[in-house]
């Protein structure tokens, strides 16, 4: 990458709690180190500074092409409509200046192998590894786009395909169901004596404190159960190589490099609908809900 007319525009969620932006701050941090040659700059979606807007207008600056790269799991509205829109603002602010959009991160290999790993580390920490009477709950935030979820019900798939264990649920902190009560007690009649909560988060923030909290609360509820929980995994070693490829692949024109929603008509279409969404306007037209499933299906 050029440092003297490529910049990478790196878009996180941005989180309520500011421990979550730190780690953010700290990943940016390492990745510059790693990539001393490059230019690496960040925003947010929501919740911290700069903006989405302020970010894409700043990262062009001096800037031949802004590689924009979601630091995001699952792709929902942010990634689908709210980026794609943010960036044609963008384009309109610096009209000499050519924006590239990667996919997010997404279902993959690098990321099982770190579920894999955070699974191991959990098994190790137990009274009685054994996989066969150990149940893993994979737990999300949750979207009210089924492409998203289902990516996480990918994961889960895969990683049971991977492991020795004979059950590996999916819940969700919010949103869509099942929650992570529910999968807990159809596992504990099922005769689970430990369960393992691997949060499919990539750095900390309210949900990851609810989710101690919660695995807390269970402890109680289930005292015949032993339970382990990991952490958020954004610092793993996997998320920077991904998004270094993400980088590479924009630069050298690959098939499949771009997200698609960048400029796609349906998108607009969507966005004209109602379905659009900005945390800097308010929109009260609503999308019929068969014609939303058919653009949230075109969409995905």
């Amino acid at each position: 990458m050029s440092s003297t007319t490529d910049t990478l525009l790196l878009v996180g969620h941005g989180s309520r709690e500011a421990s979550g932006n730190q780690e953010i701050q700290v990943f940016v941090e390492q990745w510059r180190a790693r990539r001393p040659d490059w230019r690496i700059e960040l925003c947010f979606i929501e919740f911290a500074s700069p903006s989405l807007h302020d970010g894409l207008v700043s990262a062009a600056q001096g800037a031949r092409r802004v590689l924009v790269l979601p630091l995001i799991l699952n792709a929902a509205g942010h990634v689908k409509m709210e980026i794609p829109e943010a960036i044609e603002h963008a384009r309109e602010h610096a009209p000499g200046v050519e924006y590239l959009y990667g996919p997010h991160l997404t279902a993959c290999d690098p990321i099982l192998a770190i579920l894999r790993r955070r699974l191991r580390q959990a098994m190790a920490a137990l009274d009685m590894p054994d996989p066969t009477t150990t149940g893993v709950v994979l737990l999300g935030r949750g979207s009210s786009d089924r492409a998203a979820n289902g990516d996480m019900a990918k994961m889960a798939r895969w990683l049971q395909e991977e492991t020795d264990h004979e059950l590996v649920d999916l819940a969700f902190t919010g949103i869509t169901y099942p929650r992570l009560e529910r999968v807990v007690q159809r596992q504990a009649l099922l005769g689970i004596k430990q369960v393992i909560v691997l949060p499919y988060y990539l750095y900390t923030g309210t949900l990851m404190q609810r989710i101690q909290r919660q695995v807390e609360h269970l402890r109680g509820q289930y005292p015949q159960m032993r339970f382990a929980c990991g952490t958020q995994f954004g610092l793993e070693p996997e998320i920077f190589e991904l998004l270094e490829q993400r980088a590479a692949d924009l630069q050298a024109g690959r098939p499949d490099s771009k997200m698609p929603c960048d400029g796609c008509s349906l998108r607009e279409l969507a966005h004209d609908l109602g379905h659009g969404h900005s945390h800097a306007h308010t929109h009260q037209q609503a999308v019929p809900v068969l014609l939303q499933g058919a653009l949230a299906e075109a969409l995905a």
